[in-house]
């Protein structure tokens, strides 16, 4: 086709470029109008195989026999209104013999549906014995818009050939662009997957760090097959309170990598292993790319840059990847602990505002060994997560979900597994309000122990760094929700506490918590559940965390900080773009 090249149609591009990288090259095509930018696009490239079929159902059984045959993917193309229902049979039979089918049928904009539109009809939910899977894929306008779609496409891609394989459906968005201007396509991000058995990818050369969501304690095989990796590799572990490992090779990243005014090296990796599930721990290292490893084989593209999924147990992965002869070095773990503990050094005990973080700093480490911390969503398990435990206490949050609403009763069910070891809660006054009732179960037992923060609101919502903050006190009637539940009475906590066989305490300054938390951290379990209520200040609590934040300064972090706050972010996502080219 002279002067024709591929659509100018992004979400077309991104689709026939993924497909080239997953070799998939048979294509059976019915004409139409609403599929004319994806056939034409793939009829003028030779990389692909094209037969055609004017009757979709034909075609859908056509799939089935060369996919049969030739043992490889065929993609099925159609227009919209109803060529995508005759592919029911075809790929009705694919699905009970697991045939690489993959159906696109194209759409106008699913807005439509429902508004009387010629041609316009409702793919959005199929039937459960056609496709192993089924994406749409609207329009590409944006960045967001891009990422999202390439993962979808990939996913889809994957699908066709994971756990012996099956019939997939896209359902691909036009807009009937009659622009065929452009020659290359871009190069969409791919992203592969390895089972056990198959041939694994080499490992990339440079810097690697294993991040860890939330994870269940790691077994003693498991943490010694992670450490024998990151010898093996010169790598290191950027954890958080719920990320379950305490090797060698841990670093509670937050304080770290929440610096406003402090940039390093080590927040730079070439490769980051991205192992456990939803990470409270907001500050995330800068990769070029990213392995997931985990056993449900999950797309879980958290970092934007995933290129490789690994469906395996981690212990496998490690092992697999640990050369018993190479020279161990922990040359980076000692780069990552210097300035943990050089940023940990400097803090300013006296001018730090009383506080939740406060409250860590001057209680984290001296938790009884053995004990278990669960923490509250998010001021809580923030400020904890800035200082470290001892070696043996183990920390948790709901993070799965991720809201304020259940943290009382986790904890109470948590301490029934072993009445003999004492668990911790922190927690604030909204959250604590919120799951109250939990305390008053009668399997209570005295191996409990709940610190509550009460700042009389959701103090999240007045941080200096929060959106919230703009309304000033204005956000306290319904944004940050203060004034409830007593308004931080002093003795509304109490009497329900001690009614419910608590034994109280509190504190409303520094030195009166120094001494409380003498009893409240007792490792010997006392005779009753211990409750301690901490009050502090909205503004003292955002002067904390801005104080903590602003530790460490060097020029490239001071740099950085300028452009966030001149640029914003429209203007820093434009200048990425810039740059790229």
């Amino acid at each position: 086709m002279e002067g024709k090249y591929y659509t100018s149609e992004r979400s077309i591009q991104l689709l026939i470029s993924l497909l080239k990288q997953h070799n998939i090259k048979k294509i059976i095509a019915s004409p139409g109008a609403t599929n004319l930018s994806l056939v034409a696009s793939l009829q003028q490239d030779s990389f692909f195989e094209m037969y055609s079929c004017v009757d979709e159902r034909s075609a859908a059984y056509i799939a089935c026999g060369l996919a049969a045959e030739s043992g490889e993917p065929v993609v099925l193309t159609c227009t919209g209104a109803t060529a995508s229902r005759n592919y029911v049979p075809g790929l009705t039979e694919a699905y009970y013999r697991k045939l690489p089918v993959l159906a696109v049928t194209s759409t106008q904009d699913i807005n439509k549906i429902g508004h009387h539109i010629p041609q316009v009809i409702d793919r959005r939910s199929i039937q459960n014995d056609i496709a192993l899977l089924s994406e749409h894929i609207p329009v590409t306008r944006d960045d967001n818009d891009e990422w999202s779609n390439t993962v979808k496409i990939n996913r889809a891609l994957l699908e066709l050939r994971h756990r012996g394989g099956g019939p997939v459906h896209i359902n691909l968005t036009t807009t009937y662009s009659r622009d065929y201007s452009v020659k290359e396509l871009p190069v969409a991000r791919m992203i592969r997957r390895t089972c056990l058995g198959q041939e694994f990818p080499e490992l990339p050369k440079g810097r690697i760090a294993v991040y860890v969501g939330s994870h269940a304690k790691f077994t003693d095989a498991e943490t010694e097959a992670l450490d024998n990796f990151c010898a093996s590799n010169d790598a290191v572990v950027f954890c958080d309170h719920t990320s379950g490992y305490k090797g060698k090779y841990r670093v509670l990243y937050s304080l770290i990598r929440s610096q406003e005014q402090f940039d390093s090296q080590i927040n730079e990796v070439n490769l980051l292993i991205h192992i456990g599930e939803i990470s409270g721990s907001y500050g995330q290292p800068r990769s070029k790319m990213v392995w997931r490893v985990n056993e449900d084989g999950e797309i879980r593209d958290t970092f934007q840059v995933l290129t490789h999924v690994f469906e395996m147990p981690e212990q496998n992965f490690f092992e697999y990847y640990t050369n018993p002869t190479s020279t161990r070095s922990d040359a980076y773990l000692q780069s990552c602990k210097d300035i943990y503990n050089k940023i940990y050094a400097a803090i300013p005990e006296e001018q730090l505002p009383f506080s939740n973080i406060w409250a860590a700093y001057k209680m984290a480490v001296r938790l009884p060994e053995n004990s278990v911390l669960h923490l509250g969503i998010l001021n809580s398990l923030r400020s904890w997560n800035f200082f470290e435990v001892p070696q043996s206490v183990l920390g948790y949050a709901n993070v799965g979900g991720f809201g304020i609403d259940g943290d009382l009763s986790s904890l109470a069910g948590a301490s029934l597994a072993d009445p003999n070891r004492l668990y911790f809660g922190v927690l604030g006054d909204l959250a604590f309000f919120y799951d109250m009732n939990a305390i008053g179960n009668h399997h209570i037992g005295p191996n409990i122990r709940i610190l509550m923060v009460n700042n009389g609101r959701g103090t999240e919502f007045r941080q200096y760094n929060h959106p919230g903050a703009a309304f000033g006190d204005e956000a306290d009637k319904y944004i940050a929700a203060a004034g409830h539940f007593g308004n931080k009475s002093k003795d509304l906590v109490k009497h329900y506490a001690e009614d419910l066989g608590f034994e109280y305490i509190s504190a409303c300054d520094k030195s009166e918590l120094e001494r409380a938390y003498v009893r409240f951290l007792s490792p010997l379990i006392t005779d009753k559940p211990l409750f301690l209520e901490v009050f502090t200040d909205s503004t003292d609590e955002s002067n904390a965390l801005k104080m903590i934040r602003n530790i460490e300064k060097n020029p490239t972090g001071l740099a950085k900080q300028v452009a966030n706050q001149i640029l914003g972010p429209k203007s820093k996502e434009a200048l990425k773009r810039v740059l790229k080219k």
